[in-house]
């Protein structure tokens, strides 16, 4: 049983996933801080189903790209759950897990994360229905790059997904770049998502110990950034 979590962006959610079936899942778009969401939504899902941490034999968790304060708190909890207990772990790409929640859709599927400075975290993926091919890296990407990049995919039908849709549609609309309609309800993450992609890396033996989960940021923190460019100014 697997219980994973996304705390990545915005929303908080987490999820409880047996075998192939999703037992649980619960998000949350309140604006609190997910410090204090995460694991009182764990308990509830696992109350909900009658199921105590016990019960959980696998954790998982969207260690990036997103918010740095988003990354690390889901990181901490999955690392303070699994101690001691002996727990397979697995890090799940945002971006996959992004894509993960379009998988019924045919088309090019590019996940977007606002990166700001006119830049979204990005991977691109090809679903024909039923299977999720990964297309590119995670990467941080300029939107203009990325839509020279989506020219491309035109022809077979461009989905956006997560919290960098608005950023992203508004600047592909404004270079004449022809998106579908990605439904509203598939736009943010879900925790749901991250466990089944878990559920294909445990299969294929993809995992880690909780000493081992760390965050993917893809970019230095916006702090560290500015120091670096203070001393190149000095230089």
């Amino acid at each position: 049983m697997i219980l994973a979590f996304d705390s990545t962006a915005k929303v908080a959610s987490v999820a409880l996933m047996d075998g192939e079936r999703v037992l649980a899942e619960y998000s949350l778009d309140c604006g609190l801080t997910q410090s204090e969401l995460l694991l009182p939504m764990a308990e509830h899902c696992l109350s909900s189903v009658r199921k105590g941490f016990s019960d959980v034999t696998a954790l998982a968790c969207t260690v990036g790209p997103g918010s740095f304060t988003g990354v690390r708190i889901g990181v901490a909890t999955v690392k303070g759950l699994a101690f001691g207990k002996n727990l397979i772990c697995t890090e799940v790409s945002t971006l996959e897990a992004l894509a993960e929640n379009l998988r019924g859709l045919r088309g090019c599927i590019a996940a977007v994360m606002d990166a700001r400075r006119s830049q979204v975290y990005n991977a691109l993926f090809y679903s024909d229905g039923e299977t999720l091919e990964r297309l590119t890296e995670d990467r941080a990407i300029s939107l203009d790059a990325l839509g020279e990049e989506l020219k491309a995919f035109e022809e077979k039908g461009i989905y956006l997904v997560g919290d960098g849709y608005e950023v992203a549609k508004k600047h592909l609309d404004g270079i004449g770049i022809s998106l579908l309609q990605t439904p509203r309800g598939l736009r943010a993450q879900s925790a749901a998502s991250c466990a089944a992609v878990a559920k294909r890396m445990i299969d294929a033996g993809k995992t880690v110990s909780d000493r081992e989960i760390s965050p993917s940021y893809l970019r230095l923190p916006q702090a560290e950034r500015e120091r670096l460019e203070r001393e190149q100014t000095k230089k």
